[in-house]
């Protein structure tokens, strides 16, 4: 299974201010990249939070939400609240069909992700910008090694960084 971390980031590494922040600071050519590439996966894995902040299921893929309240239901087919491990949900998903899933967030449920070894490409979208402070990437210490497979600017002063993950 290809798990696609993808992520848009400030120059000090910063994904996001705090938990609420709406991402509508990453431009135009990443908004595109990111409905392209998970309508291409089928599936998108985010947390809680990360849900929140965008308010409702992406349309035209199966959301995945992780969360650990056992209240949170849905009645929508392409909406899935679940407190399975990353494995667990990557392994459910192999059995649904699914090749390929985006992981979109935040930083514990990558955090969750990269400590089981899952991910295996990770798309970062530079955004030329500074937060100072906020959310980084991971919330864990990782030793993860990468090749850099991909880089281009996909819009002025903005550029996308494809790696792929060393087992």
């Amino acid at each position: 299974m290809e798990v696609i971390l993808l992520m848009a980031m400030t120059l000090d590494g910063k994904i996001a201010r705090d938990s609420l922040q709406l991402v509508d600071w990453t431009g135009k050519a990443d908004k595109q990249y990111f409905v392209r590439l998970t309508r291409k996966a089928g599936v998108v894995i985010m947390g809680s939070k990360t849900f929140d902040t965008i308010g409702k299921p992406l349309p035209g893929r199966k959301n995945i939400v992780m969360t650990r309240n056992s209240d949170r239901k849905s009645q929508d087919e392409n909406l899935v609240f679940t407190d399975q491990s990353p494995t667990q949900i990557i392994n459910s998903l192999g059995e649904e069909g699914f090749e390929s899933v985006a992981l979109i967030g935040g930083a514990i449920v990558n955090s969750l992700f990269a400590r089981e070894n899952l991910i295996t490409q990770i798309h970062v979208t530079l955004i030329p910008a500074l937060f100072g402070r906020g959310l980084s990437l991971f919330r864990d210490s990782l030793d993860v090694k990468l090749e850099l497979v991909e880089n281009r600017e996909i819009e002025k002063d903005h550029l996308l960084l494809v790696y792929r993950v060393i087992p």
